[in-house]
């Protein structure tokens, strides 16, 4: 007989997988090759005098390379506090998969006190994401340790809310924090850092809900209304967002702060290995429940 806890661990799961993945990736423009770990020529982009031309051909650059590998931490408030690291491919909608470790928060309290060891993976393909809960959740399913969550499913749960993070979702990718800094029209170049051993140049912007603008013309006014969308049911009025780019015009290390309604969003991750190669399958279906069927049990053994 499912417990209460498989049901509240269920939901906290789906939102830790799913901000998580959408933090770390963060649609593409133009598709192009995915040969964007090739070398250019050296020096080429943090060279340029303007930073706006510059963030330009990092978006198309980063946007074109399709696939990396993330290294990644986010706190959002008292709610949860999370790493995660793998690989994503953005090539046609998010697919990969993710090891997510919540660090603390009322999100990681829940996992730990259903009895998991603490890391979780997540498996993303295009309608949905798969999240191993291990053996205690196994042992009140009949062996299935995966649950499932297609994306129009939490659509139908959360409303407005779940059509936005099904959006965010399928289409978010690295190069969102670029777009973020286009449109803030408040971008500056602060010079040049170390990432990790790799030399790159540091930009940095404030985002101001009210005031995104489209006036540079590198952002339409459909991807403009969309942003302030994502922000505004995020509760963020402002948030600080800075970028470092290679000398290939590849994004090799981003961070997001803001209030949320929530509390403070605080994000960093770590680009690298671009155009790597990214393979996922879904979990065998004899260890997978999916999360509506889940809920239907629960529902079903309450009664």
């Amino acid at each position: 007989m499912l417990t209460n806890n498989v049901r509240r661990v269920g939901l906290s799961v789906a939102v830790v997988a799913a901000l998580t993945s959408v933090a770390a990736c963060g649609g593409s423009d133009d598709g192009g090759s995915k040969g964007g770990g090739k070398k250019e020529s050296a020096g080429r982009s943090v060279t340029k005098a303007d930073p706006i031309a510059a963030l330009v051909a990092v978006q198309k650059k980063t946007g074109q390379a399709q696939s990396a590998r993330i290294d990644s931490t986010m706190t959002m408030g008292s709610t949860m506090s999370t790493k995660q690291t793998g690989a994503i491919d953005w090539s046609d909608g998010i697919t990969g998969s993710l090891t997510i470790t919540p660090t603390g928060g009322a999100m990681a309290d829940s996992v730990k006190q259903f009895g998991g060891n603490g890391t979780m993976e997540a498996r993303y393909v295009k309608d949905g994401y798969a999240v191993d809960m291990g053996e205690a959740m196994a042992q009140q399913t009949g062996g299935k340790r995966w649950i499932s969550y297609s994306y129009d499913d939490l659509e139908k749960l959360a409303g407005a809310s779940g059509a936005a993070l099904k959006d965010q979702m399928q289409n978010s990718t690295p190069e969102q924090g670029v777009k973020s800094l286009l449109a803030s029209g408040d971008v500056k170049k602060v010079g040049q850092e170390d990432v990790r051993g790799v030399s790159a140049t540091h930009y940095s912007g404030t985002i101001d809900v009210a005031k995104l603008t489209a006036k540079f013309g590198n952002l339409s006014a459909d991807e403009i209304a969309q942003l302030k969308k994502q922000l505004a049911q995020s509760g963020i009025t402002t948030e600080k967002i800075d970028i470092w780019v290679d000398d290939n015009d590849l994004l090799v290390k981003k961070t997001e702060r803001g209030d949320m309604k929530t509390g403070e969003l605080n994000s960093t991750v770590y680009y690298s290995d671009y155009g790597t190669k990214v393979s996922v399958e879904r979990p065998p279906a004899d260890q997978t429940v999916d999360f509506m069927e889940l809920m239907k049990q629960q529902q079903g053994a309450a009664s």
